[in-house]
Order: structure tokens, then sequence, then C-alpha cells
């Protein structure tokens, strides 16, 4: 009777091992999410970015596009208000022409964070004023005009930070960081064009 029996559990093993690892889990809301926020993130200047930025939160994401839009303009205000930070502790340690670039950014980068946190608040909106009869619209055209015009600051500062990263009165690093900023923005913006009709 052993031999059966010891073949019978070979052939068990044998069928187990056919069947792929992942089957049960190949269409995970996580897998999911990522696949949902790469294709949305080719609507974006900076895809790779937008895409290594997102999927951190891809669980919360997953395939909803309010909540897509909502998380990227998150990233960009704690990447402004973070850079921010970074500009403030520089004063000190600047250089004479580079202090008066590092005064003129934390004023232009705080104008942006403020910016975009008026955004986020009419991003809101879109949701409360769902069943009301408002136009989500007007929000939209709003959250549009705030980002606009946090990129318009950003956009100053990075171009100051350039000229004195060449000339040696700040960190090239310094400069990377506003990059940064202005291109995270730059893409929260470019998805709420795309996709804000759908909200």
């Amino acid at each position: 009777m052993a031999k059966p029996i010891i073949l019978l559990l070979a052939a068990l093993s044998i069928l187990y091992t056919a069947i792929p690892a992942n089957a049960a889990t190949t269409s995970s809301p996580s897998s999911s999410a990522i696949e949902f926020i790469d294709a949305s993130c080719s609507a974006t200047l900076y895809p790779a970015l937008c895409v290594q930025s997102l999927s951190r939160y891809a669980t919360s994401i997953r395939r909803n596009r309010s909540q897509l839009i909502q998380t990227a303009f998150s990233v960009s205000l704690d990447e402004a208000q973070s850079t921010k930070t970074i500009f403030a502790n520089k004063l000190n340690g600047a250089k004479p022409g580079g202090m008066a670039v590092v005064k003129d950014c934390i004023e232009q980068i705080g104008d942006a964070v403020d910016q975009l946190r008026e955004s986020i608040e009419e991003l809101k909106s879109i949701g409360q004023a769902k069943g009301t009869g408002q136009d989500s619209r007007l929000h939209i055209s709003n959250a549009q005009t705030w980002t606009s015009a946090a990129l318009t600051d950003i956009s100053t500062c990075t171009d100051a930070v350039a000229g004195e990263a060449r000339d040696g009165g700040l960190e090239t690093s310094v400069r990377a960081r506003v990059d940064g900023v202005a291109q995270v923005t730059s893409n929260a913006l470019a998805l709420l064009n795309k996709f804000g009709t759908e909200l």
C-alpha cells in the first residue's frame, strides 16, 4: 500500500508546483493601481517622476481618478513645504549674492505653498459640490488658476537659483530640489487638466 500513496503524493506535488505562485494575486488592487497610475502619468511632462512619486500611495489611490489627482497635489505641497524649510536652513550659510536669492525663494516658495493649499481646497469642494447642483467646473478652473500661479512663483525661484548655482553662490543640489518641486507641480496640473472633467 505504501507505493500507491507515495505515487499519489508525488503527483499532487507536481500538480501544485505547476500552478503559478502568483495566480491568485496577478490582479491584486496594488498591481492594478500601479498600472492605473502608470497609464495616467503618461499625460504628464515628467511621467517617470509622476509614477515614482505616486506609486507609494497605490493602495489608497487604487483606480480612483479623484484620489489620484488629490494625491498628486498633496505630493506637490509636501515637496514645496520641505523645500521652503531647506531654503530657510540655507539662509545663514549662503554667500552674499546667494543670500538675496534664498530670501526671495523663501517668499516665492511660501506663496506657492499657499496657492497649492488653495488648489487642494478647491479639489475638496468638487466632491462636496456633487449632488448639490453646484458646477464643479468652477472649482476645477479655480484649482488650475491657483496651481498655475504656484508654478509661476516656483519658476521664478528656479531661474534665480540656476544663476546663483552657476556663479557658485548656491549648491547645485538646491537647484535640483527646486526643479523637483516645479516638476511634481507641473505633473499635478497636467493630471488635473487631463482628467479634471472626470471628477
